[in-house]
């Protein structure tokens, strides 16, 4: 009607379906609306490609604290606010509102408004808003946590680099977050599995077994008490010694069958139980190792061409495991085995 192009603001945004957005599209790409969302959300999750594609994305992360303070103590001055009231506040009761609104102004204004109006003032009129009276005046935060969402991701995330990197107390943080939060006991067991074998591995054997232990014992006996297995699970893979030697070497034999297909099975290694595989040559040449010394010989058993990709560290168990190894391979053999394990190549044996 007068020419002016019309802004559409529209809040919690995420709230609508992928038809609603989609309905939108149209509109925003021809200018008949210039189109604002908020949300709570990650809009990566939760908006349509199509319309971030032609967004400009803006976070707003929470407020500091001294900032929080610059708006409480406006808020007390101010007539619009509680300036009429005569409210004084102890600084210890202000920093546990703060540190109570967790970055959110309008939590802490809530916070100190019932505060405030909760407490009587005393003879003199003046309202005095004490530790005490803070503590009681506000009920339990809301958690900010939902279990699709950021907060879900973030804080498992967090939680397995803490133990990654052999922070016990980050780790026992993160997962004392999770659990005042309600995230589900299991799926953090089950996340504690997976680190046991990703980023402990055979440097510390016993890392698995005592991850399945706990997953197990929280799957029987459950919250609250399932708390302490997952606790003990926790602490101790994050002071175990690490190697992630089995995960690499997995994912590198992963892409070598992919980018090379299915070899054949070497015909020593073949299944030759059954009436005529000696006849195909199916398990002919095959050395058992338990009839040699040190239940060891040396022969083939990746197909022709394929490299070892296995690697083990210095770390822990799997470092004797490691020497073990190489001086098991340390011999010659028909192929590559023994250099890439660390020996002789077979020329200088």
């Amino acid at each position: 009607m007068h020419g002016q192009r019309t802004i559409l603001f529209i809040d919690e945004i995420h709230r609508f379906n992928k038809a609603q957005q989609d309905a939108l599209l149209p509109h925003v790409e021809d200018g008949t609306v210039i189109l604002i969302g908020a949300t709570t959300e990650n809009p990566f999750f939760e908006v349509n490609q199509a319309l971030l594609s032609r967004s400009l994305i803006f976070p707003v992360h929470p407020l500091s604290e001294a900032d929080l303070r610059a708006i409480a103590e406006r808020a007390l001055r101010s007539a619009k606010g509680l300036g009429a009231l005569k409210v004084e506040i102890d600084d210890d009761a202000l920093l546990h509102l703060i540190r109570y609104s967790e970055g959110d102004a309008r939590r802490l204004l809530n916070a100190l408004e019932l505060a405030a109006y909760s407490t009587p003032p005393g003879e003199d009129g003046v309202i005095r808003v004490t530790a005490d009276v803070a503590q009681e005046s506000i009920q339990r935060r809301a958690v900010r946590y939902d279990q699709s969402g950021d907060n879900h991701y973030d804080t498992i995330s967090a939680f397995i680099k803490s133990i990654r990197g052999s922070d016990p107390d980050a780790a026992l943080y993160w997962l004392a977050r999770m659990l005042d939060a309600g995230e589900d006991p299991l799926f953090i067991a089950r996340r504690i599995v997976i680190a046991a074998s990703e980023d402990v591995g055979n440097a510390a054997p016993e890392a698995l077994p005592l991850a399945m232990a706990a997953y197990q014992a929280v799957e029987r006996i459950g919250m609250p008490e399932g708390r302490i297995p997952l606790a003990q699970a926790t602490a101790y893979l994050a002071m175990a010694p690490k190697s992630n030697a089995s995960y690499r070497a997995i994912n590198a034999y992963l892409r070598e069958v992919r980018e090379h297909g299915h070899q054949p099975v070497p015909a020593h290694l073949r299944d030759a139980h059954y009436k005529g595989a000696e006849r195909l040559g199916h398990g002919v040449g095959y050395l058992y190792p338990h009839d040699y010394p040190d239940h060891f010989v040396p022969q083939q058993y990746l197909p022709e061409g394929v490299p070892r990709l296995f690697e083990p560290t210095d770390q822990g168990r799997e470092a004797e495991l490691g020497v073990r190894l190489k001086r098991l391979w340390s011999c010659a053999l028909p192929n590559d085995h023994a250099n890439s394990a660390g020996g002789l190549a077979p020329e200088q044996a």
